[in-house]
């Protein structure tokens, strides 16, 4: 179903359960197949793709060339029904591509709101992102990866499948990531190794001097104190008993992961 009051380019090819929001807009020689669903006030330049199962909320922006819903580039990849959804008021710049997830996982690949995707980045199979992300030019996140709220990734920078970034993190241009990165903490080089906490981000966020003192103390507890990681936690956990904002930090250390970067 298409809203009456959506746009339609006549060179655009609309085909299968395709359902487009009201005030929705798109461009020339873009092609929608399958079963998917658009929500309001999106603009989809010309020259996009949009493949289903997919489901893009509203106040979208997606740019000419981007490729959206298309099947994972896993090779175990056999044609199962498997999807993507996207939050509210995202960009989504020329040349990105965001595919669908797959059965060796949840079968989903997740994007939230407020995020900024950049010229050629690439969302691979099974990602889930939070909100408020900025992904520059070229970066690249492998299959099965997981992204915190209000992460940045430099332009060039790639993360190894099954990696985590926590939420408030910042990953630097040309990184390497094969391990997960915490909360709050910069990485940067090849491989990505942890150099600072984004302090200037998390003012940016309106985060409190006292919280990001704690936050400081904890990744000092973590990184510059010579403790192993169970004698780092035990330490950041009383930290946090005090900082809900440390605790965030706290909570990551615990999942079992790929391990954290050094």
């Amino acid at each position: 179903m298409i809203d009456s009051t959506a746009s339609i380019h006549p060179s655009a090819i609309i085909e299968g359960n395709v359902k487009i929001g009201a005030n929705t807009t798109v461009g020339a020689f873009t092609i929608i197949r399958g079963d998917v669903e658009i929500g309001e006030n999106c603009q989809i330049a010309s020259h996009v793709v949009i493949k289903g199962h997919s489901k893009i909320g509203n106040n979208n922006r997606i740019f000419q060339f981007a490729s959206v819903g298309e099947d994972c580039q896993d090779l175990k990849y056999a044609g199962e029904e498997t999807y993507l959804e996207i939050g509210d008021n995202n960009t989504i710049r020329e040349s990105v591509t965001i595919h669908r997830g797959t059965t060796q996982d949840q079968g989903l690949t997740k994007i939230g709101s407020n995020c900024l995707f950049m010229i050629n980045a690439h969302v691979a199979h099974d990602c889930v992102v939070g909100n408020g992300c900025i992904f520059a030019n070229n970066a690249t996140l492998a299959g099965h990866v997981t992204i915190g709220d209000n992460v940045i990734f430099g332009g060039q920078a790639a993360i190894h499948q099954f990696g985590k970034v926590g939420s408030y993190a910042f990953v630097g241009g040309c990184a390497a990531v094969n391990k997960d990165v915490p909360p709050y903490v910069m990485a940067v080089g090849n491989y990505a190794r942890p150099v600072a906490v984004n302090t200037e981000g998390l003012l940016r966020r309106g985060f409190s001097k006292d919280a990001i003192k704690a936050i400081r103390q904890a990744y000092k507890t973590l990184y510059r104190s010579g403790n192993t990681l169970e004698e780092a936690l035990s330490q950041i956990e009383l930290s946090a008993e005090q900082y809900p904002e440390v605790k965030l930090f706290a909570d990551f250390l615990k999942e079992n992961g790929r391990g954290i970067v050094r």
